[in-house]
């Protein structure tokens, strides 16, 4: 039990404590008054820590216990026993808290699907009157419905040749590389790296794709290679364009590495969170020079932008999802493993408190970042079925009922009052089949016999991983039953190797091979995966399986295709014993190298299964059941053969080319689904805007969300600026004006009320812009006029903050000749004009205004319905108004605001607690002057509640939490930015 603390803790407890009564085997009593007859190991195992090997320990109690005195004996068993006591109640409490819980998420889905029921059944057709819910939900479940909607969407195929597509898909996390991948080392370079990097070659490949962009976090640390460090690395070059020419020099499938975070310094996903929106202004960078570049290619001219923005896993899905909204372009997303799903798993273990779990894995984090990557996703791809039901099931923003509600609404063209879920769709991951040769049995057992020596001759030369593994196995010829996985304890080896070891039929009929990642010394591994190892290393040697198990220290990627055919000659079995494996590449893997399989029934290989059909599924709790599949597998040749040949029959259903085919089938669909551009180019000119920091502009974490939020009671409406933290942002990314914003620093002079700005990047020199100001600026200066009193009213003692900018900037030629400033306010656009003019500041003084929390962007002096009247830019009210339901949101906002726990009467006018500001609000704002403080819910309440319901929106408290303010998904300040 090395590695578990809190276990080791308790057992030298009992090994302390001695015998005591150990032959008496009554039923168990917590009671102490009954000692005599209280067995406090068989307590421990069976009530506290399952599934702990009972003989041994008590084996170690006889051994141990005979070298104390009874005085010390009773002592020690009476404190180990009050503290095992402690810790089952502390468990049972931590299952009630879950089970509360649970109860409660339950309640608010059912509550939320009869608020959406209650509020679309009012505008339904005269002919869809009658229509209940459990009718719209039982007209999806039909085969032959499906069948239909899917034989309308047109598979992607060579006429498409002609499309040149420019792709962009995110995994952050990791050592990723193209050639010699480092699987296994950590946690976090494992099975998705290899996904991501083949999923980019093999689309690239593609007919109708020019491009592939994979991008990934540059790392220049002494810690890891050098090539982590490079820039770009090519993957594969280009496919050919219709007439069979190479395209383009830019064409092909890229590694493109982004510096955010420490560059000299490997960090753990876990650490990446504070760093995401540093890498999204990064990728933009690239991107828009991209753009530019495949224009003069392919593009006549015109820049090219991303056909598809594709996050993997939680933090590329956060970046993702900023990317999205900033370009107007379609996101699709694939979690790979989930946050809510590990956080269920590590709560019902009942080892650690969330707290605890959020404190080590930043678990939160990650299931926000969840969150709202299934805000921005038009498609969600899993997969297997169980990914759709059982895991993203858990979260706030999927409900597989509501989800089939407003599909089918879409399809008879009802409003859905800008309600969403995401389409879910299962692709499972490709592989290449290219290179594998299927061969013939009799050959194999010719070649086996002579690579080994078995006939008296000289072995030939062989792989190096086959005299790796080899070496260890008395009797090569045996089928070997091999397992592949990172030394995890949530991949069950240990249960594997006891049933092997348990089972001597299964021992004189085969070998275990064990390839359990690469290591050098198992002291130096985390204590997860060296407590499995040192685990494997006793079972071997209690069972005495030396020469019966290889269990090898290294083997490089390339390596991996060798073992499964050294497997498939011995006429072996792959098994994946996990406890939970939510795909099972390896299984395909071993398939197609003529491998049956035995795995775990709990997740993907059901379907891997039922496509393949070639091998047994078994409870990867129950030993006995591993143990029998196994052997039936090696002693019936005949059922073995037959698992083999369906494996090969079936194969192609994983194959790269047909996922890829897919993949762009389902993204052409969900760009149907998507808004169009509405402009030449989804953002204006090249320039990118450093975000304002601190509280003035409402921000508790804008890494976390898109929107400018945070919690009730989280403002004070200052003003401040920090130097030291502007120059170290600077630092952080680089900022080519890091001195002359030092020096305007220097010539600000600190008022009362405390001043914040903000430099922007430099622009190239020649762009293009509609904005005739904008286009002559190469730097922007963003001022965040946000400074309240107790009752939302701006202060007028800013104004000296704002002066003191303007004559500091303007003070040095250098900058001023080509930079400008920008509004940022919360406060709409004619309060805002109005408290200018009351400080005698002009609005022409500003080249852009972003008011109302980002819902609306103003260029004085471009539109103007009237002299002297702004209008908002209509490309960016265009572009926020993707799944904007004003009427829906509002409706729902007043019933949860107004009642408690949402369920009280909406008319109810004594408990209500907020009133809309009809004066504040715009078509992309609603905004609620709070009423009663007292009964205001937490944002992230509200949000929960909301996308519950399907709505998908940014709300926020803002003017000294005076007033609550709901935008858009796509709209907030620092996107408005961007």
């Amino acid at each position: 039990m090395a590695g578990n603390e809190w276990i080791n803790g308790y057992l030298e407890a009992i090994l302390d404590s001695g015998a005591g009564s150990i032959e008496d085997q009554k039923p168990i009593s917590v009671d102490l008054r009954e000692r005599g007859h209280f067995n406090p190991t068989k307590y421990f195992v069976e009530e506290v820590v399952t599934g702990v090997d009972e003989t041994d320990l008590h084996r170690t109690w006889i051994q141990v216990a005979a070298t104390r005195n009874t005085r010390e004996r009773s002592s020690r068993l009476e404190n180990m026993c009050w503290r095992i006591w402690h810790l089952a109640r502390k468990k049972k409490q931590l299952e009630w808290e879950d089970f509360q819980r649970l109860a409660n998420r339950r309640w608010e889905w059912e509550q939320g699907r009869m608020d959406v029921t209650e509020d679309m059944s009012e505008d339904l057709s005269e002919g869809e009157k009658g229509d209940t819910v459990g009718e719209v939900i039982q007209c999806e479940t039909p085969k032959k419905k499906f069948q239909r909607n899917s034989s309308n969407i047109e598979v992607w195929s060579d006429d498409n040749k002609g499309k040149r597509l420019y792709i962009v898909l995110i995994s952050l996390h990791g050592l990723v590389r193209g050639e010699n991948m480092e699987l296994g080392r950590d946690s976090d370079t494992g099975g998705q790296v290899k996904y991501v990097v083949e999923l980019a070659r093999a689309l690239a490949m593609m007919p109708g794709v020019y491009r592939v962009d994979l991008f990934t976090r540059q790392i220049s640390s002494p810690d890891v290679d050098w090539s982590y460090g490079e820039p770009t690395e090519m993957l594969t070059l280009g496919s050919e364009d219709a007439e069979g020419n190479e395209i383009g020099e830019s064409s092909g499938a890229y590694i493109v590495r982004i510096p955010f975070g420490p560059r000299d310094k490997y960090l753990s996903k876990e650490l990446l969170w504070p760093y995401i929106q540093e890498f999204v202004d990064g990728a933009l960078a690239h991107i828009f020079n991209m753009s530019k570049v495949l224009g003069e290619q392919i593009g006549r001219g015109q820049p090219v932008w991303p056909y598809v923005i594709h996050g993997h896993y939680a933090d590329a899905g956060d970046s993702a999802a900023l990317l999205s909204g900033a370009l107007n372009v379609p996101m699709v997303l694939t979690g790979h493993s989930l946050g809510r799903n590990k956080l269920e798993q590590l709560l019902k273990q009942g080892r650690q408190s969330k707290e605890d779990i959020n404190s080590t894995y930043k678990i939160m984090r990650r299931i926000e970042a969840e969150e709202l990557s299934l805000d921005a996703a038009e498609l969600v791809i899993t997969s297997t079925k169980q990914e759709i039901v059982e895991q993203w099931g858990l979260y706030d923003g999927f409900d597989v009922k509501l989800e089939k509600i407003l599909r089918a609404r879409t399809r008879r063209r009802v409003n859905c009052h800008g309600r969403y879920m995401p389409r879910m769709v299962v692709i499972p991951p490709g592989m290449d089949f290219s290179s594998l040769v299927q061969e013939d049995m009799s050959e194999a057992d010719a070649e086996l016999t002579s690579l080994i020596g078995a006939d008296g001759s000289s072995p030939r030369a062989v792989p190096p991983i086959w005299s790796e593994i080899m070496r260890f196995l008395a009797n090569p010829h045996k089928p070997m039953i091999l397992a592949l996985s990172r030394p995890d304890p949530k991949k069950n080896i240990t249960t594997l190797l006891k049933a092997f070891g348990e089972c001597r039929p299964l021992r004189d009929l085969a070998n275990l091979t064990l390839i359990m990642g690469n290591r050098d010394n198992i002291d130096e591994m985390s204590s997860g995966n060296a407590n499995v190892l040192l685990t494997v290393l006793k079972l071997i040697d209690k069972y005495d399986l030396y020469g019966l198990v290889a269990y090898p220290k290294h083997h490089k990627q390339s390596d991996v295709p060798d073992i499964y055919r050294l497997a498939a000659k011995t006429k072996g079995v792959f098994i994946n014993p996990a406890l939970v494996e939510p795909f099972g590449l390896t299984l395909i893997e071993a398939a197609a190298h003529g491998l049956p399989m035995v795995a775990t029934k709990n997740g993907g290989p059901v379907d891997i299964h039922q496509a393949l059909n070639n091998g047994l599924l078994v409870d990867p709790h129950d030993q006995q059941a591993i143990a029998d599949a196994l052997l039936k597998l090696v002693a019936e040749k005949n059922l073995w053969h037959e698992c083999r040949r369906n494996g090969w029959k079936n194969i192609h259903l994983f194959s790269w080319p047909e996922h890829c085919r897919t993949y762009l089938t389902r993204v052409a669909a969900c760009r149907m689904r998507h808004p169009q551009w509405q402009t030449d180019t989804p953002m204006d000119d090249d320039m990118a805007v450093e975000e304002s920091f601190g509280d003035s502009m409402d921000v508790q974490d804008m890494s976390l969300r898109l929107s400018v939020d945070g919690e009730k009671y989280s403002f004070n409406g200052s003003l401040e600026y920090d130097p030291a933290e502007l120059e170290k942002v600077a630092a952080i990314k680089g900022d080519p004006v890091q001195d002359q914003v030092k020096r305007i620093l220097s010539k600000i002079k600190k008022p009362t009320s405390d001043a914040h700005e903000d430099g922007g990047k430099k622009q190239p020199e020649s762009v293009v812009s509609k904005y005739p100001v904008l286009r002559r600026r190469r730097r922007l200066f963003v001022i965040a006029l946000d400074s309240y009193d107790s009752k939302g009213v701006a202060d007028s003692k800013i104004f000296q903050a704002v002066r003191e900018i303007f004559k500091a900037v303007r003070s040095d030629s250098q900058i001023s000749r080509f930079s400008g400033f920008a509004l940022s306010t919360a406060m709409p656009v004619h309060e805002a004009i109005l408290f200018l003019k009351s400080g005698k500041i002009q609005v022409t003084e500003f080249d852009a205004l972003i008011c109302s929390s980002g819902s609306e962007v103003y260029y004085p002096g471009t539109y103007t319905e009237d002299v002297g009247k702004l209008c908002p830019d209509p490309d960016y009210t265009s572009h926020i108004d993707y799944r904007w339901g004003r009427d829906g949101l509002n409706k729902t906002i007043w019933r949860l605001m107004n009642s408690q726990e949402g369920r009280g009467n909406k008319s109810d006018k004594f408990s209500s607690s907020i009133e809309e500001d009809v004066k504040a609000s715009n078509s992309h704002c609603i905004s609620y002057l709070i009423k009663d403080p007292s009964k205001a819910k937490r944002v992230d309440d509200l949000r929960q509640k909301l996308r519950m319901r399907g709505l998908r929106c940014h709300p926020m408290y803002c003017r000294n939490s005076t007033r609550m303010q709901v935008v858009p998904l796509l709209a907030s300040r620092s996107q408005a930015l961007r």
